[in-house]
């Protein structure tokens, strides 16, 4: 039986995965979260590993506050970075298949057409710049790895865009929201669902890989699909590109999804098949 270690655990992706994962009999979860393991922690990931034999390790956990980070930056680095490092030393000691999401905030947002990998990396703030150097690590220290780029991360847990929107509506809010940044928002189910797939599969094809939903549009635009979907009032909803934030971000950060697409033949649904899907699913009774 493989075993499969997701750290970071009580965050929206790894939610996403304890969702779908709860009833496999095939395969010995072991979720935890950031208040059981400390991911800065080697002592902390060692004991891990020393519990059991991992196979494969998902790292879910992160710091993610795009703001915050700008002013806490050791923090930010040593969460997204540095704790990398060491992470990756103890997949390779462990011949464990190592699992990381990184971001669409690796690039500067100057470009005119959807990121390749290939692409030059250039982040302008410093969230960015930490996921950018835990990419690397991995990079220089894990022999088999999977890191997925992705883009607008949302789901019904955490914090995120599409919560926000729909609590505004519903309190009769108004949504300032702005056009100036296109991106594509990604369900973080498809997300979760394809990580699984690739484990339940035994996939070596390891690499860096871009994974969102596809099309491309503004949080303005993904603000008003949220609406139409929820069938909710857009008389608050207003373009508002007067907001000033403490972190730069990238105009143009849309990635694209080829090289997934034809390593894996794993189809994507459109970013609005995204938002209908959970909206639909969250609707459902209990």
């Amino acid at each position: 039986m493989k075993t499969v270690l997701v750290l970071g655990a009580s965050g929206q992706l790894g939610l996403c995965i304890q969702e779908i994962t709860s009833a496999d009999n095939q395969i010995d979860w072991l979720f935890m979260s950031s208040s059981e393991v400390d991911i800065t922690s080697s002592y902390d990931l060692q004991q891990c590993f020393n519990s059991k034999r991992i196979d494969y390790c998902i790292n879910c956990s992160a710091y993610t506050n795009v703001e915050k980070a700008e002013t806490d930056k050791e923090t930010a680095f040593s969460i997204n970075a540095e704790a990398l490092r060491s992470l990756a030393d103890i997949c390779k000691r462990n011949n464990t298949v190592l699992f990381h999401i990184s971001t669409d905030y690796v690039f500067n947002g100057r470009a005119q057409m959807p990121y390749l990998e290939t692409d030059l990396t250039d982040p302008i703030n410093v969230y960015g710049a930490s996921k950018l150097a835990g990419e690397n690590y991995i990079k220089e220290h894990a022999n088999r790895y999977f890191i997925f780029r992705t883009s607008w991360l949302y789901s019904q847990y955490g914090h995120n865009f599409y919560k926000t929107v729909l609590r505004k509506a519903a309190n009769g809010e108004e949504l300032n929201i702005t056009t100036s940044q296109t991106g594509t928002p990604t369900n973080a189910h498809h997300l979760a669902r394809f990580i699984v797939k690739l484990i339940e599969e035994g996939n070596s094809s390891y690499g860096l890989y871009h994974f969102s939903n596809t099309g491309e549009t503004t949080w303005y635009g993904f603000a008003k699909e949220i609406l139409d979907i929820a069938c909710q009032d857009k008389g608050k909803l207003k373009e508002d590109n007067s907001y000033k934030t403490i972190a730069s971000r990238p105009v143009y950060s849309v990635l694209d999804k080829s090289k997934l697409i034809n390593t894996f033949h794993h189809q994507i649904p459109a970013w609005e098949e995204g938002v209908k899907e959970l909206y639909c699913k969250e609707a459902l009774p209990n």
